[in-house]
């Protein structure tokens, strides 16, 4: 269980690392898109239920990375003459 502090804290993330988690999160939301699409074509009730688990999950994976990223900040490049 989180904490009130660990919820609303904040870390820094690179911008080659956050563009990742978005690419990841694009393609969550696109799989579960099509895969959502598919069930029309499943006849068994068990495979439509298992599938649409699928859809949950995927959705799910890309809500909690969205949140990750929403606690996140870039982080500042390093100076490039040493201080």
């Amino acid at each position: 269980m989180q904490t009130d502090r660990a919820a609303h804290e904040t870390f820094e993330i690179s911008p080659r690392f956050r563009r990742t988690v978005e690419d990841r999160i694009a393609r969550l939301e696109k799989d579960a898109q099509f895969d959502e699409a598919q069930v029309a074509t499943l006849v068994d009730g068990e495979h439509i239920r298992r599938h649409m688990r699928l859809v949950a999950v995927q959705r799910a994976e890309a809500l909690r990375m969205r949140l990750f990223l929403d606690r996140a900040r870039p982080r500042l490049p390093r100076p490039l003459i040493a201080l």
